[in-house]
Order: structure tokens, then C-alpha cells, then sequence
């Protein structure tokens, strides 16, 4: 048995799970909700300072066009931790986008809980928090 940490399965489920934060923030800035929805489970939820909603209902805001992103970008690498058929990627997320017709920028935490099944990695839920801002 090898003692190199990248030798097991987590280990390679971590580097395709980074590399599927990356995927998904440029699917949101595609603004594609077919494409968003590739990322998302059945039953995704999110939950920020506004409450909870559903893949249906953000999916919805997307393709009527009231919410659009024109940037979006993880700030430093995710933080992926693998248990079995599940993972959590935690990550700093900076965007710019508008909803219906207002402009914002955000820049929040998120953490993502992915779960494998048989059509591969799919997130479940994501929680965003808003970052501090630094004193100035």
C-alpha cells in the first residue's frame, strides 16, 4: 500500500470536483440554464440571507434572462474535502451580476455539497454567506 495521498480514489475525486467549481462558474456566466442545471441535482436547493430556493425557481430567474452574470470567479483554490460518495467544496466566490434589471457584485463564501451517483458528481446543496468586508 502506498503512502502518497494522491494514490486514492478521494484524492482524484478532489482534483475533478475543483475542477468542476471552476466548470460551474463559467456555466454561470454562460447564463445557460441547461448548462447551469448539468452541475445540479434533482432536488439542489440554495440558501442565502434570503432563504432557501430550488433549482427550479433560480433556474427559472436565468432563463427568463432576470438574472444574468457577467463575471464570476473563485477566489483562490476550493477547499474539497471527500467522504465517499459525498464531498463539500468550500471556496471565496466574487461576482458581478444583474437581477432583473439591478445591478450587483458580490463576494461570498460558498460551500457545496456534491453527491455521487450514477450520472456523476452533482451538487445538492450550496450556501452562500457574504464576506466581511475589511475594515477601512
Amino acid at each position: 500500500m502506498s503512502d502518497d495521498a494522491s494514490a486514492t480514489p478521494e484524492a482524484g475525486d478532489a482534483d475533478r470536483i475543483a475542477a468542476l467549481a471552476h466548470d460551474w462558474a463559467a456555466a454561470m456566466v454562460s447564463n445557460d440554464p441547461a448548462r447551469i442545471a448539468d452541475f445540479m441535482a434533482d432536488d439542489w436547493v440554495i440558501v442565502s440571507e434570503s432563504g432557501i430556493s430550488t433549482k427550479a425557481r433560480f433556474l427559472a430567474h436565468v432563463d427568463s434572462g432576470d438574472l444574468t452574470h457577467s463575471a464570476f470567479r473563485l477566489v483562490g483554490e476550493p477547499r474539497v474535502q471527500v467522504y465517499g460518495d459525498s464531498a463539500v467544496v468550500t471556496v471565496r466566490v466574487t461576482n458581478t451580476a444583474h437581477y432583473k434589471g439591478e445591478r450587483f457584485d458580490a463576494d461570498e463564501w460558498t460551500t457545496d455539497v456534491f453527491v455521487r451517483g450514477d450520472g456523476g458528481w452533482r451538487c445538492v446543496l450550496s450556501h452562500i454567506t457574504a464576506a466581511a468586508r475589511p475594515d477601512v
